[in-house]
């Protein structure tokens, strides 16, 4: 999940999954990656393109673990942070379909006496960030690793963001409580875990066999994957973080995917498959949402679009989690990218390096 925008040789692997997309693309992106390992220190990077005829190409730079320097798995699974988010609203965008939930109604009405203002919050203004409620997870601002094993429940979670003030509704302001109220307004009102809509509504449609929601108490990846690096200090060598609780993620960036299958579900998703044409659009209306890091960056429904290089527009979202940094999006014709990196950027001048990977890739 995207706890703050930035977070406090090597051997090189090229596999080709499907018929491959233009070589030279590929060889570039793989140039790419390896600049990222090498300039910005990096343990692994993972990239999966694919282009508008579905053709995918898996590439990656770097070492799967420091100690043993094994090969970074291909498609390898990764934490995918507030990728999470999409895949939330995606459940939400279902129930207002399904005419068990309204888009324009108070959060009241779904978590009677649970919010502060609640009449005057709804669930809209959950999706895109407008409610003002305080981002529950400042708490990490001053370090990861003492959480790295820390259960925490959704009410917990919610009971560290009302402890703040509000940040006043009505003007964007990224804030992770959005989705856990979102999170707990889909269990409140269907009677089933978040993670179950999860998996049953997007995950199995789409066949996405490693792309899965951890459960309780779950802190190893299930599959093959690169180990994810952290430290709280610069100073310090890295620590692995590979092995942890995701819970303080929950229904705002507790996921695990790999980055072909984050490509396949955000291509799904531009192309209609998941949701009815008036919830789509409803989900692809955007605000601006300039402190995302870009001047042209606009938010929707758990969707955020930028202004490609070469014209036109990308939708994604991204997202970071203690040791895993995505950052991935798709074209209005299915071309898609998604790098992850197993530590994360430290500066503006980083996230915007992966940026132009994703960016050379959907505009070769």
């Amino acid at each position: 999940m995207s706890i703050h925008r930035i977070a406090t040789g090597a051997a090189i692997a090229l596999t080709t999954l499907a018929a491959s997309a233009a070589p030279s693309q590929a060889a570039d992106t793989q140039q790419q990656l390896r600049a990222l390992v090498k300039q910005d220190g990096y343990p692994a990077a993972l990239a999966s393109v694919r282009d508008d005829k579905g053709r995918v190409r898996n590439l990656t730079a770097g070492v799967g673990e420091l100690k043993t320097r094994m090969p970074v798995p291909t498609d390898g699974e990764v934490r995918i942070g507030s990728n999470t988010k999409t895949f939330t609203a995606v459940v939400v965008l279902q129930l207002v379909q399904e005419g068990k939930l309204e888009l324009d109604a108070p959060v009241e009405r779904y978590l009677p006496g649970r919010i502060p203002a609640g009449d005057q919050i709804n669930v809209r203004m959950l999706l895109n960030h407008t409610s003002g409620l305080p981002n529950y997870t400042n708490f990490l601002a001053e370090g990861l690793l003492p959480y790295q094993h820390w259960y925490a429940e959704p009410r917990t979670l919610l009971d560290l963001a009302l402890e703040q003030e509000s940040t006043g509704a009505g003007t964007f302001a990224y804030s992770n409580t959005n989705y856990l109220v979102a999170g707990l307004i889909v269990e409140a009102v269907t009677h089933r875990p978040i993670a179950e809509h999860i998996d049953r509504r997007i995950i199995k449609p789409l066949g996405l066999r490693h792309t899965y929601f951890p459960g309780v108490g779950e802190e190893e990846l299930r599959g093959k994957h690169p180990h994810g690096y952290h430290h709280d200090d610069p100073a310090l060598p890295l620590q692995d973080v590979s092995v942890q609780d995701p819970s303080f993620g929950w229904a705002a960036g507790q996921m695990v995917s790999t980055p072909s299958e984050l490509n396949r579900f955000f291509v799904a998703l531009v192309k209609g498959r998941l949701l009815k044409p008036e919830q789509q659009r409803a989900m692809f209306t955007t605000i601006p949402a300039p402190d995302l890091g870009a001047a042209d960056a606009r938010y929707g429904l758990g969707v955020i679009s930028r202004k490609l290089p070469c014209g036109g527009l990308s939708w994604g979202h991204g997202g970071t989690i203690t040791g895993y940094s995505t950052t991935n999006a798709v074209t209005d014709k299915g071309r898609a990218a998604a790098v992850a990196v197993t530590n994360l950027p430290r500066t503006e001048e980083q996230v915007g390096r992966i940026e132009n990977v994703v960016n050379a890739a959907l505009c070769d």
